[in-house]
């Protein structure tokens, strides 16, 4: 009779145990049917998004980055001044525009022996630009602001191992080596050794064309392309332009983790990553023939018994209102308005000697305004008013008078910031200029 019992208690368990093995594996379909479910349709919004954003690469990118394509398309032009760094020492100086709405960049290289002192006869190396990084970043932004007139606010600083990473992360960079390259420098354990012409460069080919100057025996670049340092800084943005035509290739998307980690681990720069990811969908669609290129005008020159680099003041501002402050013209064949906007077909500026600002401090500090009524000062606006008002953050560029777009949009370049709005007439000025926090 016992035995008989245990039978029934062990088949009742038996039916037990497989309902459960039912119910659980009911369970775990459901549970995989509702996250292949989920799965679906996160790829459905995703793809949705990624058409959204204008679709293919620049789009996927958008999407991942947690952008859109209005906001691209709202974006403002940004100034980064980018410092190569070599043992501790800025070996190259660049301000960089970039442009999303229009699609254009430019770049500025500043020499390293530029004098950014206040007495030449008097001069030490400390006056030099690139000594300047010795003490940080900033104090290297604000002698190029001094000695440029811009309000360049960013700084990225890229030393040679960053460059070699790079390089080799995206597989090499197919470059025109101008001259045979041949230099052995045993202090700075650097022995440069390459022919000239069309070739694939790797990391450590790369950091020794953008560090060449001279050869041992003496000779460099011809004088026509600029010897020495000036034709390290002609080669440096001819590199430049190279590695970024490389590293845009669909291709590299795949690389994307490896390029994230070196910009990380081995780039200094106070860009947030806010600000960078809103930028990098709109560098994807970027073109490399439309950046221009110069280096700050001048002649070198000992001063005190050194060699210097001294900027010619009027053709540098020339140069800076060229690559950075004028806008291409508008026209619109339907207009016709006398003053300083259209007629027909022919759009007229006024030179900025008969533009008139009042200037507002709404800064809450002196020298902010200061700063800025030197900026326009050195640009040659006519500053007829300056004043406080109360603290605001965003700066206001109002327009009294119908300007141009083209006036407009140099002055909010020159400042590096600001919102544009159209005001009445007042005070017979063109512009009022509210200086905000985010100056």
């Amino acid at each position: 009779m016992e035995k008989k019992v245990n039978s029934n208690s062990t088949k009742n368990s038996n039916k037990k145990s497989k309902k459960m093995k039912k119910k659980k594996n009911r369970f775990i379909k459901k549970f995989f049917l509702f996250l292949l479910m989920v799965i679906i349709a996160f790829f459905i919004y995703f793809a949705i998004r990624v058409v959204q954003n204008g679709g293919g690469v620049q789009g996927i990118v958008t999407t991942i980055v947690g952008s859109s394509r209005s906001e691209i398309e709202t974006l403002d032009d940004i100034y980064v001044l980018c410092l190569g760094k070599s043992l501790n020492m800025t070996d190259t100086i660049m301000v960089v525009k970039y442009s999303p709405k229009l699609q254009t960049a430019s770049m500025l290289s500043i020499p390293r022996d530029t004098f950014v002192g206040k007495n030449k006869d008097t001069a030490t190396t400390w006056d030099k630009i690139n000594s300047k990084y010795q003490l940080n970043p900033q104090s290297t932004v604000d002698a190029v602001n001094k000695l440029t007139g811009l309000n360049i606010k960013y700084y990225l600083t890229v030393d040679t191992k960053a460059l070699r990473d790079l390089v080799d992360a995206i597989g090499g960079v197919y470059f025109d080596v101008p001259i045979d390259m041949d230099y052995d420098d045993n202090t700075q354990d650097l022995y440069i050794h390459l022919k000239a012409g069309y070739q694939l460069l790797n990391g450590k080919q790369a950091e020794w064309v953008v560090r060449f100057r001279h050869n041992n025996n003496g000779t460099s670049y011809s004088t026509e392309y600029g010897d020495n340092d000036l034709g390290r800084m002609k080669t440096q943005r001819e590199f430049i332009k190279a590695v970024l035509s490389q590293t845009m290739k669909p291709s590299n998307l795949t690389k994307i983790n490896d390029l994230i980690k070196i910009a990380i681990e081995e780039v200094e720069t106070n860009l947030s990553w806010d600000l960078i990811k809103k930028y990098i969908p709109a560098l994807l669609d970027f073109n490399t023939e439309s950046l221009v290129t110069a280096q700050l005008p001048g002649t070198a020159q000992y001063c005190n018994q050194l060699s210097f680099f001294l900027a010619d003041s009027v053709k540098s501002k020339e140069v800076v209102n060229e690559l950075f402050l004028k806008q291409p013209e508008e026209s619109n064949e339907n207009e016709n308005v006398i003053g300083n906007t259209t007629i027909g077909e022919i759009t007229t500026t006024k030179p900025n000697s008969q533009i008139t600002i009042e200037v507002l401090n709404g800064t809450g500090t002196s020298s902010k305004l200061t700063s800025a009524v030197t900026q326009l000062q050195n640009q040659g606006y006519k500053i007829s008013k300056k004043g406080q008002t109360n603290a605001t953050r965003t700066t206001l560029i109002i327009d009294r008078r119908g300007n141009t777009s083209e006036i407009k949009s140099a002055i909010k370049s020159l400042l590096g910031t600001g919102q544009i709005q159209n005001g009445e007439d007042s005070n017979g000025v063109d512009f009022t200029i509210i200086i905000g926090q985010d100056y």
